[in-house]
């Protein structure tokens, strides 16, 4: 049995809590937050033990096995710095919600420590976990789409807010382009496009092109202006031999083959029924990596991952504001 911690009790905070809880592998004995009222709700719901401070929670008697951290921070999320930091040099295994941190350098001190300590840093790329991307994988590694050409994604949903002019791109796309990532590998440059929606004042949407290192292109559609009742993700993959589309991020998934119309479709593929449930999934993984000891460089959606999709956003920015082929750096 695990005992966990979490940090940060807001609405995804509880979530990772509840993931915790229904496996039977783990249970939440510690609850943090630097709201006292936010954490002694949590540590009511969870029967865990509220701390306001993480350096309290290190000098308490509990014995971390691992801890989640999602911390709130501009753009949906962009620092969770500080907690990360603490809880690695501790020695704690780390579960980071995304994005991993919207500085760069920030992030890239969150991997080198936690490479330097030889500590599990994972980070919450849920959309990879579903069953149909795990099967998807299955058919292109088993050369079921023949030569991978093209991978397509389009990621949009309804979202009012505004914050800083990177909001959008920062704040969804590092599921986008993990997912990206997870089929087809590092990207080597990037060519984007932004536009500000009706009444914006920040890039709601973008365009992306991306050369993948290994020769596969790809397109990036993204939008906080769209979304509602027609869809909020699909995912193309087209090879030489044949076309996966997975819809919905989870619902269905269909394999196309490129010489015969015997299409073959699954929906809810593991009996998924919606994208709210990938978390338990991404956290179950997270908890088996754990018990079977997974050495760090081989953890499932491992912080580096986060640090690449990172990177990517970065240079897309780049390539707006100079209106440039942006070349990707890769650490």
């Amino acid at each position: 049995m695990l005992d966990v911690g979490i940090v940060g009790l807001g609405g995804i905070g509880n979530n990772h809590a509840r993931c915790y809880t229904e496996n039977k592998h783990s249970r939440v004995v510690a609850v943090c937050d630097i709201d006292k009222e936010r954490a002694d709700k949590a540590a009511s719901l969870w029967k865990a033990k509220p701390y306001y401070s993480v350096k309290q929670m290190l000098k308490s008697e509990i014995n971390l096995d691992a801890c989640s951290v999602t911390t709130a921070g501009i753009e949906n999320g962009g620092d969770h710095y500080k907690p990360t930091m603490e809880l690695l040099q501790a020695r704690i295994p780390v579960l980071g919600e995304k994005p991993i941190s919207n500085d760069v350098n920030k992030a890239r001190k969150m991997v080198a420590l936690a490479k330097k300590k030889r500590v599990p840093y994972g980070v919450n790329l849920n959309h990879r976990f579903t069953p149909s991307a795990v099967r998807a994988k299955e058919w292109l590694k088993k050369g079921r789409l023949g030569e991978l050409n093209i991978v397509n994604m389009t990621m949009w949903i309804n979202n009012p807010n505004e914050s800083t002019p990177w909001f959008h791109i920062r704040a969804l796309h590092p599921h986008s382009l993990d997912v990206m990532r997870y089929f087809a590998g590092d990207v080597e440059f990037v060519q984007a496009f932004f536009k500000k929606g009706k009444g914006r004042k920040i890039w709601s949407n973008v365009q992306a092109n991306l050369l993948f290192k290994n020769g596969v292109i790809g397109h990036l559609t993204g939008s906080y202006d769209a979304g509602g009742s027609y869809g909020l993700e699909t995912l193309e993959l087209v090879g030489s031999d044949g076309r996966v589309v997975i819809n919905e991020a989870c619902e269905k998934l269909s394999f196309y083959p490129r010489f015969s119309r015997e299409v073959e479709s699954f929906d809810h593929l593991g009996g998924m029924g919606a994208f709210p449930e990938t978390f338990q999934s991404r956290i179950g993984v997270w908890i088996d990596d754990l018990r079977t000891n997974t050495p760090p460089s081989k953890i499932d959606a491992k912080a580096e991952d986060a640090l690449r999709v990172q990177l990517i956003i970065e240079s897309i920015i780049k390539s707006w504001e100079t209106r440039k082929i942006v070349k990707v750096s890769q650490g």
